[in-house]
Order: structure tokens, then sequence, then C-alpha cells
């Protein structure tokens, strides 16, 4: 799976963390969009936008945002039209935001996740996909209305 991770600075340490395992793993191809072209410090706005825009173009298939608190990175990617981000802080909210909702990215917060259960957390998420068929389903669909204002 190619995988899209961006942080600002107060997300970064549990970032690196998260990246350096994920890229010792093998298991997915890993772009840290983090910082700009221009290489210049931005708002975590800005960032978020950029990942969710490339995840939404199908040129990753997921990404991971973290900022302090992942508060203010799960709201600015939810600005970009037909992005589903969800905050997760544990494991299940994790696996749920992929099976449940279709989440394309999470995000955490690196001042209330510890990097052993960040890992886990990105664990779960990674390895749950979602069903189409399945109940959930219909819920999807009406996220998806309300964000194309059709309701």
């Amino acid at each position: 799976m190619k995988i899209a991770l961006g942080c600002d600075s107060a997300g970064k340490p549990l970032m690196d963390v998260v990246e350096t395992w994920l890229r010792e793993r093998g298991e997915h191809l890993v772009e840290n969009l983090s910082e700009s072209a221009a290489g210049e410090d931005e708002r975590y706005a800005t960032m978020s936008d950029r990942v969710a825009r490339r995840v939404l173009s199908g040129e990753f298939e997921r990404g991971i945002l973290m900022c302090g608190t992942g508060l203010g990175v799960s709201i600015s990617a939810n600005k970009v039209p037909g992005i589903r981000a969800a905050l997760v802080h544990d494991t299940y909210s994790a696996e749920r935001a992929a099976l449940s909702n279709d989440a394309q990215i999470i995000a955490l917060g690196a001042r209330v996740v510890g990097p052993e259960l960040a890992k886990a957390v990105v664990e779960a998420y990674l390895s749950a996909r979602f069903d189409p068929a399945s109940h959930s389903a219909a819920n999807v669909d009406a996220i998806d209305a309300l964000d194309a204002g059709k309701t």
C-alpha cells in the first residue's frame, strides 16, 4: 500500500518514530509530505490539504497525519471535499475508521499518543479494509452526499 505521511512541528517526533517503523517493516511504500516543495515552514492546514488532495487523487491509498492533538490536522483534511479523515487514539477507533467509515486518512496527536500505541493504532488502521457491501456502506454514502451538498 502507498501511504502519505504529514505532520507539523508538534507531530514530528512521533511521526519520525512511525515513519521509521513503517519503512523498517517494508510492507508499504511510504512518502513523507510534511514539507512543501519549497521547504518552507507552513501551517498544518496547508500540509493536511497537500496530503488529502494527493490521497484523493489516488496517488496514495491512505494517509496518516499528526500534530500535537490530531485535532487541527483532522479538521483541515476534512475541509477537502471527498476526504474522510478520522481522529483516532486507540486501535479500535482506528480499525473502525477504515471498516465503518472508509476513512482515507487517520490523524493522531503526538502529545496524546505514545510511540508504541501509535504503532499499534497505525497497524490496526492499515490492516482494516472497508467492504462496500457492508452495513456501513449506506452511512458512507450519506457522508459523501453531505460532502457533495446533495442533502
